[in-house]
């Protein structure tokens, strides 16, 4: 029987005939990495490395001591301080130790894995994730009785319930020593506050973005560039904050994606502060279409009134020939339009939408109320 144990930690267990609890990794959860040496055999010299990931943008690498036949998606118990912690084989054999140099982890001695988790493991794990919610809003409770400038974001219990992690974000800093008692007394376990920041916080919670998918920090990303107002300018996009900032108010990670192709297209760009001679007057800059290679020029240089679309080796070519003193007749040679029109074929025999926009004609009808039915019949007799 197949329970889903929580979305963010992104694993399912089933139970199998031989009461073997196996956990199989969600293909959405961000923290999974694709095994493209999977089908290599591993190298006898070097040690068995495991990588094993726990709730959402946590995970680390443990020694499988015990030459257990681990597999990914397997739920495993692990060594922790204090007790041990129970997480999701992600990843297993070489690509580990080419992961651990990218991450430029030279740690001599790994934590071990203990043991493939077992029925009363997977149990108590279940109920501890439960309270995960609960625990998190009495903390916020607390957190304000002693007025403390800080929010509790999340909690991740521990496997064996002996700690759970506070995940807080904060704007200064803060002295949460008599948190931390109020935190252990009320919940009875070891407290270990870690501080994150908005956008942590935001790929930790989730949620749907304006382009109507799910937040990328949520879905995919598990790290973060700095993001600036300069690939906004880059891209020419409207510099208004409402737009430019996600559901963390910092400025949308997405500005990041697309640059360097803007960067690319704009290599070929003349500059936008020269001025094009023509008999008509000189023509001025007021935008440009990046990816089509577009200049929009205007006789005015105050409005963008009458705006005539340029690509952009005309423009050179216009800026050249005004170098030799040579005035264009027009900004284009031919003049094309740069929205294509559409030509709509009702091939499906679907009904246009405009379709109850147009007027009726009115027929004439019969005015029943000058010749009713009951005098027509008496006439007739």
């Amino acid at each position: 029987m197949e329970s889903c144990i929580d979305k963010n930690r992104g694993c399912y267990h089933i139970q199998n005939a031989d009461n073997n609890n196996k956990c199989i990794a969600s293909s959405q959860n961000k923290l999974n990495t694709y095994n493209w040496l999977k089908a290599y055999p591993k190298n006898k010299n070097e040690r068995d490395i495991v990588e094993v990931r726990f709730k959402s943008t946590r995970k680390d690498f443990f020694e499988n001591v015990n030459a257990l036949q681990l597999k990914e998606g397997d739920v495993v118990a692990v060594e922790s301080s204090p007790g041990h912690d129970i997480g999701v084989v992600s990843l297993t054999g070489p690509l580990v130790h080419k992961q651990l140099k990218k991450l430029k982890r030279k740690d001599k001695e790994f934590k071990k894995i203990y043991r493939v988790a077992r029925t009363t493991d997977i149990e108590k794990w279940e109920q501890v994730i439960a309270l995960e919610n609960e625990t998190m809003l009495r903390s916020r409770q607390i957190t304000a009785q002693l007025n403390l400038n800080m929010k509790i974001g999340d909690v991740e219990y521990q496997g064996d319930k002996t700690k759970a992690i506070f995940y807080y974000i904060a704007d200064e800093r803060v002295d949460f020593r008599e948190l931390i008692k109020l935190l252990a007394e009320e919940f009875n376990v070891r407290v270990e506050m870690c501080q994150i920041g908005a956008r942590q916080e935001t790929g930790r919670i989730g949620g749907i973005g304006s382009c109507g998918h799910e937040l990328c920090c949520s879905k995919w990303m598990s790290t973060f560039s700095s993001v600036s107002t300069s690939a906004a300018r880059e891209q020419e996009v409207s510099l208004n904050p409402q737009k430019l900032a996600g559901q963390c108010g910092k400025l949308k990670c997405c500005l990041n994606f697309e640059l360097d192709v803007y960067k690319d297209a704009k290599k070929n760009f003349p500059d936008s502060s020269i001025v094009l001679d023509t008999e008509n007057g000189p023509a001025y800059y007021h935008k440009s279409d990046i990816l089509q290679g577009i200049m929009w020029y205007s006789f005015d240089s105050r409005s963008a009134v009458n705006l005539t679309p340029v690509k952009i080796d005309r423009v050179q070519e216009i800026i050249e020939l005004n170098k030799k003193n040579i005035k264009v007749a027009t900004l284009n040679e031919e003049d094309f339009n740069t929205k294509p029109t559409l030509d709509f074929d009702n091939i499906v025999g679907q009904d246009s939408l405009t379709r109850f926009d147009k007027k009726k004609k009115n027929k004439k009808r019969r005015n029943k109320k000058r010749y009713p039915k009951k005098r027509r019949n008496e006439n007739k007799s």
